[in-house]
């Protein structure tokens, strides 16, 4: 079976499954109305399916429209990086690879995969974009982004994770705080205190580790603030806004505003995983799995 459709025939039906409405698609397309409703109505015609549903004031995807919407959109996506590789390639690069980031993994990992990695591989071009676990996830499964850094414990069937650092909770305090490593018994000592913890929405897993801390130290927390960066934890905790627990990469020993105890002592450790779609085919993605294993092996 031949179908005869090209490429503007595509974006013009993405365009108008994401507005589901021809009027504003056309406009974002450049092209009158009219033309848009023919090229789609040839598009169903071509295919010998119904695309939208079309009523006196609303277009609806039928249930063809919405399987081709999602895969055509992976496939453009696919395409998209195909033509750029290819540029990067006729530019005297070698590729690009994209990463997203929760901020513990930019304190060592990605800076000393990053160093390893240009050693052997000069003409690689890296991006680099923090986010939370959650847009990693999104990213990832629409190849946003190549690899991500994530605390989490499970992903999507579509995804691969590997655990590359387990390590150990810290307490985050005013450099003036009573508390210190000398004087520091257990959690409890601070059930008066205000906390300033990640957003649940940073983590649902690492926040529910988090509350495992709290309780087996026999008491619930009182939450001041939420958030989702590092360094606004660390701005209200200098002000004395709250104290904080953070995982171990993420302290910062060089800011004399705070001091920081390691929880040691207690079972709950926090997991740094990288994730990967398993269909994404960068062919530079496979050359960093052995540097990040020599890395997270010597941490």
């Amino acid at each position: 079976m031949s179908y005869q459709i090209e490429l503007r025939h595509i974006k013009y039906f993405l365009a108008v499954a994401k507005d589901l409405h021809f009027r504003k698609a056309a406009e974002r397309l450049f092209i009158s109305q009219p033309g848009l409703s023919r090229q789609i109505k040839q598009m169903e015609l071509d295919l010998g399916i119904v695309l939208f549903e079309r009523h006196n004031r609303k277009v609806v995807l039928t249930k063809a429209g919405e399987y081709l919407k999602e895969e055509l959109t992976l496939s453009l996506k696919s395409l998209e990086h195909a033509f750029s590789h290819a540029k990067l390639l006729h530019d005297g690069k070698k590729g690009d690879l994209k990463f997203g980031y929760v901020g513990s993994a930019m304190q060592e990992i990605i800076p000393s995969l990053l160093i390893e990695f240009k050693k052997e591989h000069p003409n690689i071009l890296f991006g680099l974009k923090e986010m939370d676990n959650h847009k990693q996830i999104e990213g990832l499964l629409s190849y946003d982004i190549d690899l991500g850094f994530v605390r989490l414990d499970r992903v999507p069937k579509e995804l691969e994770i590997k655990p590359i650092l387990k390590e150990c909770f810290c307490l985050v305090l005013p450099h003036n705080h009573v508390l210190n490593k000398e004087n520091f018994k257990g959690l409890h000592q601070l059930k008066e205190a205000s906390f300033i913890l990640f957003d649940p929405k940073y983590s649902a897993t690492y926040f529910e580790k988090v509350m495992q801390i709290f309780d087996a130290s026999g008491f619930s927390p009182m939450v001041s603030h939420n958030t989702i960066h590092a360094s606004s934890i660390y701005k209200l905790v200098e002000n004395h806004f709250g104290v904080s627990i953070v995982p171990k990469s993420l302290t910062d020993p060089n800011n004399k505003k705070l001091k920081f105890i390691e929880l040691s002592k207690i079972k709950q450790r926090t997991t740094l995983s990288i994730v990967w779609n398993k269909s994404n085919r960068n062919p530079i993605l496979s050359h960093v799995f052995d540097i990040i294993s020599e890395l997270s092996d010597s941490l």
